[in-house]
């Protein structure tokens, strides 16, 4: 657990709470997202330094919405509610909140009506400036021992504050970057209002990791599942650094891996980290399995059962392993724990296909408390090289969901040079790390084509870039014509087999990002 400054934000359900956690630790304060229903016993119990109350879809005058204890208020910590946070805080200590005419939503002019700790660094050279809005209700009065620090066109109380009580609230969001200086009315709350001290950085968190995990393995064996991804490697060299060679890291090549991807990242890890790795090369196995299934949800299933029964084969040889080392992420926990989230269990496939229950072992997860691009300065502090650092996300089960229809050794062949092309142009171009994720995939089709003066029949291969922040939703890159040509050319020029390559345009949803 992290030993300084804490900043608690309390989720009412919107859809940026997790943009508020990134903006706080971007300022060096480790930030949690917690369920706003929580206990005021409870939140006491985290030692927060600072609370922050998030947005939500809500509206405070309907019958059974979400709430706290007032008492959080007299609790003499700062807190700084959001949106329906505000709205909130407006009503519990004596405001009063209506119904808006017409929903607020987008960009909006604020007035700065006087100066306050809020707008340190703003005000008085920029009194007008623009924000984002996204609300149903307005307040109408503010409670007797607040100051209207703010106004729109629209409404009069855009932003309140009691200085003495450090109780501030805005009707914006300034976690997003739609609205200007956001970055600035956070840090002010932090480090103006609440006087924190920033101690959240990387080089902190793997000094916290590492010594954390050898007071809790002790003397015990630790067994890891190694992806070659970016999670689950930072895992792997960040508890080497913590417990040497009683970890255990099983990497199982299924077959499905892109080109070559298992011998590097094999040799690299070996060579520069002295990893303890159990390289199980069990190809034929999945494959063998696989022969025939054309339906996703049945290779999902093969994949991940035949995982499990060749994970637990090898991980049964080693002796004195009492942990599973995984690399669980924050998001990961907090959307299964926030008020909108399904429920408290997280998600199955998050634990490796369930080798928890079936081999009775202690679960650590030492990347639980970060975001995906946390992970990667992690990596960057360990001395990974970029290539695994910014690999883009590949799917558990590997290139069987992005070959629609059989696999065969003859389609992979065919998608790993496809998709080996498809990652250099954009490398070699730059384009690699600007989009969230680029790659092939092989329709079950063929198509008509003309290859110097003989008709072919050959297969069809799609292009699928996304942009994305956190997969939840994606949109289609626009790519150049000209890398678009680029790709395509060397495609059909060089892999034998395809005479078509086409472009998916759809963004996510309705679409998802793989295709099966």
């Amino acid at each position: 657990m992290f030993k300084g400054d804490k900043v608690i934000i309390l989720d009412f359900g919107s859809q940026y709470t997790q943009l508020i956690a990134r903006r706080v630790r971007e300022e060096g304060i480790y930030s949690e997202i917690h369920p706003c229903n929580l206990s005021l016993e409870t939140i006491k119990k985290l030692k927060p330094s600072a609370i922050i109350l998030s947005g939500g879809p809500a509206s405070v005058t309907a019958e059974n919405s979400p709430s706290l204890d007032p008492k959080i208020f007299e609790w003499k910590i700062p807190v700084l509610g959001i949106c329906y946070g505000m709205q909130l805080m407006n009503k519990l200590l004596g405001g009063e909140v209506v119904p808006s005419a017409n929903r607020e939503y987008g960009r909006s002019e604020l007035e700065l009506l006087q100066d306050s700790p809020l707008w340190s660094n703003i005000w008085p050279e920029n009194k007008k400036f623009t924000v984002w809005m996204s609300h149903g209700d307005t307040v109408l009065n503010i409670p007797n021992d607040f100051e209207v620090l703010a106004k729109t066109e629209s409404i009069d109380f855009a932003a309140m504050g009691n200085k003495e009580k450090k109780l501030y609230a805005l009707q914006f969001h300034p976690e997003v970057v739609h609205t200007d200086f956001g970055k600035q009315i956070i840090a002010n709350f932090l480090f103006k209002i609440a006087k924190l001290t920033p101690s959240w950085s990387m080089s902190s968190f793997i000094e916290n990791v590492v010594k954390d995990v050898k007071n809790k393995v002790g003397e015990d064996e630790v067994v890891c599942a190694l992806s070659g991804g970016v999670d689950s490697t930072v895992v792997a060299v960040l508890l080497h650094k913590a417990l040497g060679k009683r970890l255990h890291c099983i990497f199982v090549d299924n077959g499905l891996l892109r080109l070559n991807e298992g011998e590097e990242v094999v040799s690299y890890l070996q060579k520069h980290f002295d990893l303890n790795l159990h390289y199980v090369q069990a190809q034929d196995l999945f494959l063998n399995r696989l022969k025939g299934v054309e339906d996703p949800e049945k290779k999902r299933k093969i994949i991940g059962h035949t995982f499990i029964e060749v994970f637990e084969k090898e991980a049964n040889k080693l002796k004195n392993v009492k942990w599973l080392a995984q690399g669980t992420l924050y998001p990961d926990v907090i959307e299964s724990v926030s008020y909108k989230g399904p429920s408290a269990v997280i998600k199955s496939h998050h634990n490796v296909g369930g080798l928890p229950e079936k081999m009775n072992l202690k679960l650590i997860e030492p990347l639980r408390e970060l975001f995906k691009d946390e992970v990667r300065k992690v990596g960057i502090e360990l001395g990974l090289p970029d290539f695994i650092i910014w690999r883009h996300p590949f799917p558990g089960p590997g290139l069987a969901i992005r070959i629609i229809g059989e696999i065969t050794p003859n389609r992979l062949g065919i998608l790993r040079q496809a998709d080996k092309i498809v990652q250099n142009e954009l490398l070699a171009s730059d384009w690699y790390r600007k989009v969230w994720q680029g790659f092939a995939v092989l329709l079950p089709l063929k198509t008509v084509g003309v290859m110097g003066d003989e008709r072919t029949y050959e297969h069809v291969i799609a292009l699928r870039v996304v942009d994305s922040i956190d997969a939840m939703t994606a949109d289609w890159t626009r790519l150049p014509s000209e890398l678009l040509a680029k790709i395509s050319n060397r495609i059909i020029n060089e892999v034998k087999g395809v005479n078509r390559v086409v472009f998916d345009i759809s963004s996510k949803p309705p679409s998802t990002i793989e295709w099966e």
